[in-house]
């Protein structure tokens, strides 16, 4: 498979991690938009948003949300607020077809995004 995030997974490309367990990986974004910006993603590969099953997916999605709580609180900006964003296929803005949550925080957002 030729997935950008499959390959940092298995750490044939270098990243900034900041977070692992067994379901997830977070790492920072190298093209920040905001100053912090991390992207979380399942270690199990999903394409798109559109892809994710019923049966053994919904709980791995949860986790994505829960560990970007849990960063937002450990980074120190959980309280003044934080955005999380997933993209899904091309008029949506995914570049990379393996589902990830953005997580930034440390600014003030507004919406709509633009």
């Amino acid at each position: 498979m030729d997935c950008l995030f499959c390959k940092i997974i298995d750490r044939e490309i270098p990243a900034d991690i900041v977070y692992e367990d067994d379901e997830v990986l977070a790492f920072n974004d190298i093209n920040p938009q905001a100053p912090t910006h991390m992207l979380i993603v399942p270690k199990r590969h999903i394409a798109t948003l559109n892809d994710i099953q019923e049966d053994g997916d919904l709980a791995l999605v949860g986790r994505l949300q829960y560990t970007a709580a849990r960063l937002a609180a450990e980074q120190g900006f959980a309280e003044d607020g934080y955005r999380v964003v997933m993209n899904c296929n091309d008029h949506g803005g995914q570049t990379v077809y393996h589902i990830h949550m953005h997580l930034m925080g440390g600014r003030r957002f507004t919406w709509p995004a633009g």
